[in-house]
């Protein structure tokens, strides 16, 4: 009985017993964390030394919230709707839409986001989003899966003799940290909330 409370992530709140109704909420929970996404991507705040996007923010959090399979789900739907030329990563544009896109030099960081987004919810499956300690470690772990295959793609695009870590990472640095407390504090906070209103 514990391991099955263990292995519910805060999107099982939200279950049924009647299929029917079940997969009406996955479907919408679907639709609703792909446009959380596209919304997220589009958000900048002003930061030193860039601005922040909260696209990985969402990514991470809809991973933990939902757990790995719906996650994951939902974050194929946001790269198929991307992919069919929808305006919704955080650089894309009327003039650079769809896979032209997705190929360039955000791609990496876009197959990161999958990657992340199964390896949160399977995180948050083994009850990592309940404390602050192991979310803020889950969130480490699963910016580190963005930008491996992120920074690899941009070394394998533009060369390795190019100053890729200052490219692609060192400047997002600070907004990742800020992003990584804000989720290590807000996903087990709703947990407590959740505890607090069945006790």
């Amino acid at each position: 009985m514990e391991n099955t409370i263990q292995n519910r992530v805060l999107s099982d709140l939200l279950s049924s017993e009647n299929k029917l109704t079940q997969g009406a909420r996955q479907v919408m929970m679907v639709a609703a964390g792909i446009l959380l996404l596209a919304v997220a991507a589009k958000i900048k705040v002003p930061m030193w030394p860039v601005p922040i996007t909260m696209g990985t923010f969402a990514v991470l959090t809809i991973g933990a919230a939902y757990g790995a399979r719906l996650g994951l789900v939902t974050i194929l739907g946001y790269m198929l709707l991307g992919a069919l030329g929808m305006d919704v990563f955080a650089g894309s544009s009327a003039e650079a839409t769809g896979l032209t896109y997705m190929m360039g030099g955000t791609g990496g960081y876009l197959v990161g986001y999958v990657l992340a987004t199964v390896i949160l919810g399977l995180l948050a499956q083994r009850g990592w989003d309940r404390s602050i300690g192991w979310m803020a470690l889950a969130m480490l772990i699963g910016n580190v899966a963005i930008y491996l295959p992120g920074l690899a793609w941009l070394g394998q695009l533009y060369g390795w003799d190019q100053p890729i870590l200052q490219w692609g990472l060192t400047p997002f640095l600070v907004g990742d940290a800020i992003k990584l407390a804000l989720a290590a504090v807000m996903l087990p906070a709703v947990w407590k909330l959740v505890d607090r209103a069945r006790g």
